[in-house]
């Protein structure tokens, strides 16, 4: 079915309807609280939604990063984990199905995404130097900064623009990377950081054409290039869907050919890769491999599980080729597209396209009253939460942090809360009870106020700071 198609789902008489690959076994049970109870929550959470207890929580869309649902084949796989602390057969699992799939040589496990973006942090950037990429990611960008270097965003202009249509809103902008290496000098670029999807421009993707000139670039000035492959599957479904040439080729093998014009990759595993911890850094170069794997030992662990369990390396493995599989990739961006299409027809401004895992709903216009720096996505996050036990989480000034240079709020130009989906996790009903929460709140937002933040933490503030209602 075509991303056309996903978007006019329900609309069209006699259609015939899709379904998930899949038929559920085993249910957990959640529950509403009530509207007096979430207020007593949000207030005690600071009005964070980091901070609230999951079992006050009625449907979590706060992060599709580890939440995902297993398989039978999955949790059969963990009972085969082969515990030994060197040399566990899971590993090579693992490594198998790395390469198989996106087709690097050499591969070092770690315990989640972030202790990959530690250890390429560590290895490749001196200080000084600049890391150029398609927008900035909270925890990537501090890795970064950490090992000295400075991040520098060369994404399309179109990307800052939540209302843009362009359909690949996550590609690097060659004449401003160029640019930035001609005057800086291609020395002082540690590495181009490429993301497949941009999670902060909501979930846009990069197209393959750009992936293919970036390499020619890079090429030129002996720079190389690292991918965040953390949702490159999804990436490759909007390149199945909307690039030329591409419509008849799998998600494998259009993932397969897009890593190929890049050096390595770091993933965090607990989302395209359907587990619940896990992560890892895979790359060509055989020196740069033995650095890693050198580091991995200091802060992970040995080469061989890097902070996994075998049983969570086997789970992972075989995650890797259910997460790549067409059938899968395509309905789970048919349920982001779905809840996005019924905001779409209601009036209610998100960011369009709608991305691969989750739907970003505009902060700015939401709460046009509201000022950045009164924090209208930090707001609109709790008010959905007081309206519904719906939790998702604020993308905006409070993600964006303070420049490290002069201590003043960064304000980046999209100011979202971000709604983003569990994979296998939810039903359509679930959508249906979020679009209509959010249109509750979009329905009573000239009342609403900001919020002033009352303890900021001095690192990724977003997870930790608190926030008091203003009068």
């Amino acid at each position: 079915m075509s991303d056309s198609a996903f978007r006019t789902m329900g609309q069209q008489a006699g259609r015939r309807s899709w379904a998930e690959p899949w038929k559920i076994k085993m249910v957990e049970p959640i529950f509403m609280t009530s509207r007096e109870d979430r207020e007593g929550a949000i207030v005690d959470a600071g009005f964070n939604t980091f901070l609230l207890r999951s079992e006050d929580v009625y449907i979590d869309l706060l992060t599709d990063s580890g939440t995902s649902a297993m398989s039978d084949r999955q949790w059969a796989g963990m009972m085969s984990g082969d515990e030994a602390y060197a040399g566990s057969r899971n590993f090579y699992h693992l490594e198998e199905a790395v390469r198989s799939v996106y087709g690097y040589r050499y591969l070092v496990p770690t315990h989640q995404g972030r202790g990959a973006e530690h250890l390429i942090s560590q290895a490749l950037i001196s200080p000084g130097q600049i890391v150029p990429g398609n927008m900035y990611f909270t925890t990537t960008r501090m890795h970064q900064e950490l090992a000295g270097g400075s991040f520098a965003d060369v994404i399309v202009h179109e990307a800052h623009d939540p209302s843009d249509p362009s359909p690949f809103k996550g590609d690097v902008d060659l004449g401003k990377l160029e640019s930035l290496i001609q005057r800086e000098g291609a020395e002082r670029i540690a590495y181009v950081s490429l993301a497949g999807t941009v999670n902060m421009a909501g979930g846009q993707p990069v197209s393959m054409a750009n992936a293919r000139a970036l390499r020619e670039l890079c090429d030129r000035y002996g720079i190389r290039v690292y991918l965040d492959a953390t949702r490159m599957f999804e990436n490759a479904y909007f390149i199945q869907q909307r690039e030329s040439g591409y419509g008849d080729k799998s998600i494998r093998a259009i993932v397969h050919e897009f890593c190929g014009y890049t050096d390595g990759a770091w993933m965090s595993a607990k989302k395209d890769n359907l587990v619940n911890i896990g992560g890892w850094l895979a790359v060509n170069d055989p020196d740069l491999f033995d650095r890693l794997r050198n580091l991995v030992v200091i802060y992970e662990g040995l080469h061989t599980y890097g902070g996994m369990a075998g049983r969570d390396m086997e789970a992972l493995a075989i995650g890797i080729g259910e997460g790549v599989e067409d059938d899968h990739v395509r309905t789970r961006v048919g349920q982001v597209q779905y809840l996005g299409q019924l905001l779409i027809d209601w009036g209610i401004p998100i960011v369009q396209p709608v991305g691969g895992h989750g739907v970003f709903l505009d902060a700015r216009r939401f709460y046009p009253h509201i000022p950045q720096d009164q924090f209208p996505a930090q707001t609109l996050t709790a008010e959905l939460y007081l309206d519904s036990g719906v939790r998702g989480m604020e993308r905006g000034i409070v993600s964006a942090g303070r420049d490290p240079a002069t201590g003043a709020h960064r304000y980046p130009a999209l100011e979202l809360t971000r709604l983003a989906i569990p994979r296998r996790v939810y039903t359509q009903a679930h959508m249906d009870v979020v679009a209509e929460s959010v249109k509750a709140v979009y329905d009573a937002r000239g009342a609403t106020r900001g919020l002033k933040m009352v303890y900021e933490p001095r690192y990724l503030r977003f997870f930790q700071a608190r926030f008091e209602r203003l009068p």
